[in-house]
């Protein structure tokens, strides 16, 4: 059975917005950003190689697992690096991420 988590995310306009996320389908978060109508380039696809789906964690970076060499790479290129920096194409849905809030950076 599918399981829903909720995610806030918040827009490049700071209007707040509410997804439901599938757990069960392997999906990353730039994937469900992407679909769920949000813009957000993912130029390499999700491979970790451009970093144009930057997104903030605002709550709930304690649940993501840590972020691989190749992810902590190209974070480290870009010019605006926060404490919740993270890849969106390197997060995939787990329930562990319900109530996950995300600010849209790229």
């Amino acid at each position: 059975m599918e399981e829903l988590i909720k995610i806030e995310v918040i827009d490049p306009a700071m209007e707040s917005h509410t997804l439901e996320l599938p757990t069960d389908m392997g999906l990353s978060l730039m994937e469900c950003l992407k679909a769920g109508g949000f813009d957000i380039m993912a130029t390499c696809g999700g491979m970790a190689l451009c970093a144009t789906c930057h997104v903030e964690i605002l709550e709930g970076l304690d649940q993501l697992p840590d972020p691989q060499e190749s992810e902590l790479d190209m974070l480290d290129t870009l010019p605006l690096l926060l404490e919740g920096s993270r890849l969106s194409c390197q997060l995939r849905i787990t329930e562990k991420m319900n109530g996950l809030k995300v600010r849209i950076l790229s």
